[in-house]
């Protein structure tokens, strides 16, 4: 049976680490997800406001062939950053295509807006360079989830978003599948003012509440969605494109890019499962997939298909623990708090 693995995190993938850094002050924050060894690796985008780093050479076509880490941070564009501390970070340890007498790492990203958020955004220099440097160099199989990294400045529809992670495992094949998610969404992951996450049919071991079905049924539950967004309306009027949720899905499979790009795809519909709406105007959706290459992949369509439904699964699922596992903060109140759980 295909369950969680021993820590419910992307880390249960073999050659899969996470690192966080954050600035309390500025309530912003990076994350760094970093391949022990270099990988096959591709995106899918489809927020209509994205800011990404590298993602043009994630395609199919283009010449790379593996990559070295992927960073998530907060800043907006000044957050992209972020990746010149992660590639110093990774030459000095030699990591890098070799191009002549040197070493070029390859790390793409993505990134979120939280410049509103209430913290101290007049630097002189902004501070992602330095986290990116201090995530990557934290990197490890354990992290912290909500508020922490990425995830420390979001926001989600109208409760305090957050750093997420879920993993699955198949002891029988040794798949390992899992994901990482900064929920920054317009929409919400909560099923309007009731307390259950629209991913509620896929948690495990109660690892978002452990709520059962919604007791007042599916649509009344839509229908409150629907209030709450009207209520958002002019928020959202006056703060465009202010949103994102980046992710990262990772399997131990051995996929090439194209396949990577097409996990991606399939794992977005995770967002879809987990969020209302998603994939707005105002929001720079973009998910990453990484395969590391450990256990063989057929060319087997439908073991495909069941590969990318698991990732999918596995991120709608880190979109509900990322919301979850958050604190209040700025005024802005958490699951935790709304609920009284």
């Amino acid at each position: 049976m295909i369950r969680p693995g021993p820590r419910n995190l992307i880390t249960d993938v073999d050659g899969i680490l996470v690192g966080n850094a954050e600035d309390p002050a500025v309530r912003s924050g990076t994350t760094v997800v970093l391949a022990e060894q270099a990988c096959a690796a591709s995106v899918d985008v489809r927020g209509g406001a994205p800011g990404t780093r590298d993602t043009d050479l994630l395609d199919p076509t283009c010449r790379v062939q593996a990559i070295d880490a992927v960073f998530l941070s907060g800043g907006s564009a000044f957050g992209l950053s972020a990746g010149d501390g992660v590639m110093k970070w990774l030459r000095e340890r030699g990591r890098g295509v070799p191009v002549g007498s040197t070493n070029v790492p390859i790390t793409p990203g993505a990134i979120l807006f939280d410049l509103l958020n209430g913290g101290d955004k007049d630097w002189d220099w902004p501070p992602y360079r330095e986290l990116g440097y201090r995530a990557t160099d934290a990197a490890a199989k354990t992290f912290a989830l909500g508020n922490a990294g990425a995830g420390l400045g979001a926001r989600c529809g109208h409760l305090k978003g957050g750093l997420g992670s879920a993993s699955a495992v198949d002891p029988t094949t040794g798949l390992q599948v899992g994901a990482i998610v900064a929920v920054n969404a317009v929409g919400f992951a909560t099923m309007g003012e009731l307390p259950h996450f629209w991913a509620w049919a896929l948690e495990q071991d109660g690892e978002f509440g452990g709520l059962p079905p919604p007791p007042r049924g599916l649509g009344l539950a839509v229908s409150h969605t629907r209030q709450m967004l009207d209520l958002s309306a002019a928020a959202l009027a006056a703060e465009p494109l202010a949103n994102t949720t980046i992710a990262v899905v990772a399997t131990n499979a051995r996929l090439d890019k194209a396949w990577c790009q097409r996990l991606a795809i399939m794992a977005q519909d995770g967002l879809a499962r987990a969020l209302r709406p998603v994939h707005t105007p105002a929001d720079g959706d973009a998910v990453f997939a990484l395969a590391t290459g450990r256990v063989a992949a057929g060319d087997d369509p439908i073991a495909r298909a069941e590969l990318g439904t698991l990732a999918a699964d596995c991120l709608a699922r880190a979109v509900a623990r990322g919301v979850y596992s958050a604190a209040s903060l700025g005024g802005v109140p958490a699951w935790r708090d709304a609920h009284g759980r």
